[in-house]
């Protein structure tokens, strides 16, 4: 693989929209040069008759079925508000637009 250079960090990092100063562009070549060596490594793993997965671990769905039950009334639900406008929550506007 070819060598990390500074240039190609300061490269990246315009890319990125990232500031990097002096200091980090030159701390930045040998960690990113040490990422990229990793995953070189991990790429040369004989992968030959394994079959792709989106997680180690097999996964089941989780979520409780979807049945229409029994929930509070918009005046329960807005009883402990401080303030109500029209049956919702009101709140202090923090955006000046409108």
């Amino acid at each position: 693989m070819a060598e990390l250079t500074r240039a190609d960090v300061e490269h990246l990092s315009r890319l990125a929209r990232i500031d990097l100063s002096d200091v980090e562009l030159d701390r930045m070549v040998g960690e990113l040069g040490v990422i990229l060596e990793s995953v070189a490594t991990v790429q040369q793993a004989p992968t030959d008759g394994v079959e792709a997965m989106s997680h180690p671990l097999p996964l089941a769905n989780v979520a409780r079925p979807d049945e229409v039950r029994a929930s509070l009334t918009p005046q329960e639900a807005l009883s402990g508000a401080p303030e109500v406008d029209e049956q919702r929550f009101s709140v202090p506007r923090i955006l000046d637009q409108d």
